[in-house]
Formats: structure tokens, C-alpha cells, sequence
């Protein structure tokens, strides 16, 4: 396996272990844009190791990816927030699809070898 598989699942376990010791509350006001933002971070996360085990994985892409998503996810949620209508579900399902799938890619990817 590259060196840089190892890049998105450390930045995921240091996210997470940086959630877990600060003690940081978000009003319940944002929990339609963190939602999704979780979300969409995850499914960039696991899409990088995703294409890291199928050993295409870019730098860039993994960054640019991650970025846009999580950003254009939230604006999302603030567009359906303005509008008065629940948009940020549509994001939740396409984000939740994704991220099994590539879940699930990357399962077969580590029962294969």
C-alpha cells in the first residue's frame, strides 16, 4: 500500500480524537449545517482511502474534494434554511449513499487480499 493511503485515515482518527478532548458545544441552530458537514467530510475521508487502496490517490484531489464538498454541503443547508425548505436532507442522502458505498468498496478491497 502508498504512504499517502495513510494520510485521510490519520486525519480522520485526529479529528475525531480532537472532538472527543475539547469540549466544544455547537447550538442546536447549526446542527442541520455540522450534519451535513460530518457527512460530507466522511465521505471525502473515505473516498481517499478508497482511492488509495485502488492506488490512484491524489493529494490535491483529496484536499479539493474534502474542501468543496464540506462547504458546498453547508450552503446547501443555509439555501433550504432561507427557502423554508428541508434541503439539507438531499445532501444528507447523497452523502449517506457514498459513503456506504465506498465503505463497502473498501471492504472487498481488504477481504480480497
Amino acid at each position: 500500500m502508498k504512504k499517502n493511503m495513510w494520510i485521510p485515515l490519520i486525519g480522520l482518527i485526529l479529528g475525531v480524537l480532537i472532538g472527543l478532548l475539547l469540549p466544544v458545544k455547537i447550538p442546536v441552530v447549526y446542527s442541520k449545517y455540522m450534519s451535513v458537514a460530518v457527512l460530507a467530510a466522511l465521505d471525502s475521508v473515505f473516498g481517499g482511502l478508497r482511492a488509495s487502496m485502488e492506488e490512484n490517490f491524489d493529494n490535491a484531489i483529496f484536499l479539493t474534494g474534502f474542501f468543496s464538498n464540506t462547504l458546498l454541503a453547508a450552503f446547501l443547508a443555509y439555501i433550504g434554511d432561507q427557502l423554508g425548505v428541508e434541503l439539507y436532507l438531499a445532501a444528507v442522502l447523497v452523502f449517506g449513499v457514498r459513503l456506504f458505498q465506498n465503505l463497502a468498496i473498501i471492504r472487498r478491497h481488504l477481504l480480497k487480499r
